[in-house]
């Protein structure tokens, strides 16, 4: 005797004159459909969207010895002549009135200054503060008040609205109405940040940190120090990695198929429940219930 294959169909047709179409089964599958597109867009949107997920270790990015570091600050009561640049760290560096890739503009009708330099610093803890120790100009008692543009640090700042980074924190601190005698003290803990993206080849190396401020009037020995806006600097050996990963493609055919099986499943149980319901229904009307 033969075998007959299709005896291993678990996919049973029924004869389309043994069916019945409905109104409202009609509505529920166009229903359904629209269910299934939405939830299909979805999915595939949110499948090829990169998931941005965080990682810390003790390690530091890179093999680069300095890092550069930008600054932008107004100080609308200091003029530009006065106004310098000095650099220390652990080291023995120690730069008074620092001058390459500084820029100054006038402004306030020249009683003030918007001044901006880029440098780089050494990997130790150290500072950089805005002073009058400008080469060749002092300043009796210069007043301080500013107002922060940026602070940053590294060559990138990684841009993308899934990674929450503190690349800039100081940007628009204001402190134009303090004390005029007032010297400003920033803390800084910088944190080395790395960014793994899906379509680079190589990583952006960037720093992030976090900042406390204090203000007070430096004396010494009874008399008033020069103020001046000091940014203290530390790093951080805990090192932040940002990785792009996107699911397999197997778990999103996983999905595909839960989203389409699971609906039309769920679609023929409320389907079948309305027609029930609908031809118990009916016999009542007809007084057929019994």
């Amino acid at each position: 005797m033969q075998f007959d294959v299709r005896r291993l169909d678990v996919y049973r047709k029924v004869p389309k004159d043994l069916t019945e179409p409905t109104f409202t089964g009609a509505i529920v599958s166009v229903l359904s459909c629209l269910f299934i597109l939405f939830l299909l867009v979805s999915e595939f949107f949110s499948f090829i969207a990169p998931e941005v997920k965080s990682e810390l270790f003790v390690d530091d990015p890179g093999d680069v010895g300095r890092i550069s570091v930008r600054i932008n600050v107004t100080l609308p009561e200091a003029p530009c002549q006065v106004v310098g640049l000095d650099i220390q760290d652990d080291l023995g560096r120690h730069e008074v009135g620092f001058v390459e890739d500084v820029k100054k503009m006038i402004e306030f009708g020249g009683k003030g200054c918007r001044f901006e330099a880029k440098f780089n610093i050494n990997r130790v803890p150290g500072n950089f503060h805005v002073s009058t120790h400008a080469t060749g100009h002092q300043a009796v008692l210069p007043v301080m008040r500013h107002k922060i543009h940026e602070v940053s640090f590294g060559d990138k700042v990684i841009k993308n609205k899934n990674v929450n980074g503190a690349f800039n924190p100081l940007k628009d601190i204001d402190y134009t109405r303090s004390d005029p005698e007032f010297a400003h003290d920033y803390f800084l803990k910088i944190v080395p940040t790395i960014y793994e993206s899906l379509s680079s080849v190589n990583n952006t190396y960037a720093y992030q940190y976090t900042y406390a401020h204090k203000e007070y009037k430096s004396q010494v020995h009874g008399r008033q120090v020069t103020p001046a806006i000091w940014f203290r600097y530390d790093l951080s050996a805990i090192t932040v990695k940002y990785i792009e990963k996107r699911p397999p493609i197997y778990h999103f055919i996983t999905t595909v198929c839960a989203i389409v099986g699971g609906t039309f499943t769920v679609a023929g149980i409320i389907d079948s429940c309305i027609f029930t319901a609908s031809n118990i229904f009916k016999k009542a009307e007809l007084g057929k219930l019994s």
